[in-house]
């Protein structure tokens, strides 16, 4: 692996116009298609396997031309005080309003509040809804001016009016926030490094990855039916990679020019030696996420394998497209230890410096393990405390912010029809094996009245066949309670006990019951994609790390961050602490995928760190020094570089903040404070403590099996027997 790296890094050097305008031709080439293709809409969502969309599908069947899965809009009317929605200018206004809902090309048909007695029982609140043959968001731009202009001429003439539903529902934007991030990032990576050229290179080639890999995705995402929010996490976990990645190799190549190397063989060995940590870095990220496929739902595969695409896209331009800029840079990319002119004078210390912090702070660890150790689990453990409060769910209108109108629509109708109206469950009959269908729908309506937590249950609305029915279940509590989850439960109990009984099937569906069954669906998936992904990337770090022990110490490592993560997630988003300075405008339970992303793409940049980090005390182990000081010697030349890569990652993150999508919100800070924790607590002090107190037992490795294993070389040894020279017939380096 390093002896392949090493010639492509120094081939990529030596042929750094060739290299530069592969890359340069695919970004123009990506850029072009996305500019080209058809815009796409929002993913579709489905759940296979789930009752609630087996209820969908046969609704497609049974109802053709119904398009339950089209785009909805409740049009809410407040009467103004005093008033009353009977009165007739209010009820003239309404009707008005309803007719001119009524004539746009995609409905497919509105209620009359009047007649569908949609008017609440003090007769202040009425509701029209508005079906659509498209989801929201493939509805035209004309189909939505046409409700915001009905709405508003409904208010021009006196009433409250607020919509609800789907089919507002926009695209998510990430903010300033984002730029900021990227602008923290360049801060670091000039402080790191002291020079502008050499901190701009991590940038330019992780804008030219992210560059690629999100317009490839845009370019696709109709074709492959790619939603909004794959580009936008797609963007962030490729940024922090591409600019992590090229750091490694940037910083590797400034510690072999300080040790006396001609630039083309500094290229060639940093790419190697960091290069290969970068490759097993980047393979333990694209585990992580194409591991999510095995959760079975569709969104979150596509979202996975857009992200990995990105971070293989990072990786390779590490390997080629940052040796060929060092090539480029020339001298200007000064050795370790020399400063560049923005902070000093470009000359070499004449006198040894001081230790640095990262030594410094590694002997500490290392005269003081079991403290350390002590120390860092407890306080993972104590930020963990509120993950035992995890709830899981999906949001709907009632978790947008106040200011929107949809929130506003989700409270007009709670105040006039209960809190379970936002919510209604839709019960599919499908009696077609019954001899008396009839009854069996009457039946069915009997059983679910007799349930708790009922309000409302409508009459049975047959098909055409007269052999399947919807009814509708309006229940008593908010859609995301507790006790609105066990009615579905209940109704789905009862229905088994007519299965027996009459041979038809009860289905329960609409949004709160897919939510529902989606939380379930994942939390059932959690553990198998945890042995999964664990395992898979044990296996591969015992391969890079020829070692049993540090693979186990590093993934229980990770563990313990992301359970502090999820607690931080809970402790703001569903708690509310500090909720007010993350801009989140209502708490509510925490998304039902957000663990299960957590856990891919955490554990994936987990390892980044893990890898780059312990790759270097093994290097120096496997070089003959003791096992304590291979720590301190691990942390002397890569402390620094993981701090600045740590740092970098959780900027990135935290920029997606700002973002008007609560789950991109929700998975920056995620993403952000499980970096934090990881990077700070568990590579940086729990790692090294545990390295100490296990000392060459660390390293150990049953014969049988190191002898099975293959050699991926990724420490270097095979670069040694080479001199800094490099082969004779190699070409001279060109600066």
């Amino acid at each position: 692996m390093a002896t392949f790296l090493y010639k492509l890094g120094r081939l990529s050097f030596r042929r750094r116009h060739f290299v530069a305008l592969i890359w340069v031709a695919l970004l123009t080439l990506a850029g072009v298609g996305a500019a080209s293709a058809p815009a796409a809409g929002n993913s579709s969502f489905s759940i296979p396997g789930t009752e609630a969309q087996k209820a969908f599908d046969l609704l497609e069947q049974r109802f053709p031309g119904t398009s339950a899965d089209g785009a909805t809009a409740r049009v809410v009317f407040k009467a103004p005080s005093g008033e009353k929605m009977a009165d007739p200018g209010n009820k003239a206004t309404v009707q008005e309003t309803v007719k001119e809902l009524s004539d746009g090309s995609e409905v497919v048909r509105v209620t009359d509040p009047y007649r569908a007695k949609a008017v609440s029982k003090d007769g202040t609140i009425a509701y029209a809804q508005v079906s659509y043959k498209v989801s929201g968001m493939e509805l035209d731009d004309a189909a939505k001016d046409a409700l915001k202009d009905s709405a508003q001429d409904a208010r021009e003439a006196g009433l409250t009016v607020e919509i609800g539903g789907d089919a507002l529902q926009a695209v998510p934007h990430t903010g300033s926030s984002e730029i900021i991030g990227i602008a923290v990032a360049a801060v670091v990576l000039v402080i790191t490094f002291g020079s502008l050229v050499a901190a701009g290179l991590p940038l330019l080639t992780a804008l030219i990855g992210v560059g690629i890999g999100v317009s490839a995705i845009t370019g696709l995402a109709s074709a492959l039916d790619l939603g909004s929010t794959t580009s936008t996490l797609a963007m962030m976990i490729g940024l922090a990679v591409g600019i992590d990645y090229a750091l490694f190799i940037v910083s590797r190549y400034r510690a072999e020019l300080a040790e006396g190397r001609e630039r083309e063989e500094a290229a060639g060995r940093a790419a190697g030696t960091a290069g290969s940590a970068v490759v097993f870095a980047g393979l333990t990220v694209l585990i992580a996420l194409v591991g999510l496929s095995v959760v079975n739902i569709p969104m979150l595969t596509k979202m996975g394998i857009a992200a990995a695409g990105t971070v293989a896209i990072a990786v390779l331009i590490a390997l080629t497209m940052v040796p060929a800029l060092l090539g480029y840079a020339g001298r200007k990319v000064k050795p370790m230890g020399e400063k560049g002119k923005l902070l000093g004078r470009a000359k070499k210390q004449d006198k040894p410096a001081k230790p640095n912090l990262g030594t410094r702070w590694a002997s500490f660890v290392v005269r003081r393990p079991v403290a350390v150790l002590l120390l860092g689990v407890i306080g993972l453990g104590a930020a963990a405390v509120p993950a035992t409060s995890l709830e899981l769910g999906l949001p709907d209108d009632g978790s947008q912010p106040v200011s929107t109108t949809q929130r506003r629509a989700y409270d007009l109708l709670s105040e006039g029809f209960g809190p379970g109206f936002n919510g209604p469950l839709m019960v599919v009959v499908d009696a077609k094996d019954s001899d008396d269908p009839k009854a069996v729908f009457t039946e069915t309506g009997d059983a679910i009245k007799g349930l708790k937590d009922v309000v409302t249950v409508t009459p049975a609305q047959p098909n055409k066949a007269g052999d399947t029915a919807t009814i509708t279940v309006i229940p008593g509590s908010k859609p995301s309670s507790v006790t609105t989850e066990n009615l579905v439960h209940g109704i789905r109990d009862a229905g088994a006990g007519l299965k027996a009984d009459t041979d038809a099937n009860v289905l329960v569906t609409g949004s709160t019951a897919m939510n529902i069954d989606v939380s379930e669906k994942l939390n059932d998936a959690l553990v198998p994609y945890l042995v999964l992904v664990v395992g898979l990337a044990f296996l591969l770090l015992i391969v890079v790390f020829r070692s049993i022990l540090v693979p186990l110490k590093a993934a229980l490592g990770f563990l313990l961050s992301v359970m502090a993560a999820l607690g931080a997630v809970v402790a703001v988003f569903q708690w509310g602490w500090l909720s007010g300075l993350m801009g989140v405008e209502q708490t509510g339970p925490v998304m039902s995928m957000m663990p299960i992303f957590m856990v891919g793409v955490v554990f994936g940049l987990a390892m980044d760190y893990e890898v780059f980090l312990v790759t270097r005390m093994r290097e120096a182990y496997v070089h003959g020094e003791k096992p304590a000081q291979a720590v301190v010697t691990g942390f002397r030349h890569g402390a620094r570089v993981v701090t600045a890569a740590a740092v970098i990652m959780m900027a990135v993150f935290a920029g997606f903040i700002g973002s008007s999508e609560s789950m991109v919100k929700m998975i920056g800070f995620g993403l952000a404070i499980a970096v934090f924790f990881d990077a700070f607590v568990v590579r940086m002090a729990i790692v090294p403590a545990v390295l100490a107190l296990l000392g060459r037992k660390a390293w150990w490795l049953p014969r049988w099996l190191d002898r099975a294993l293959p050699n991926v070389d990724v420490e270097g040894e095979g670069l040694r027997t080479r001199t800094g020279r490099g082969d004779e017939d190699r070409e001279p380096a060109r600066v």
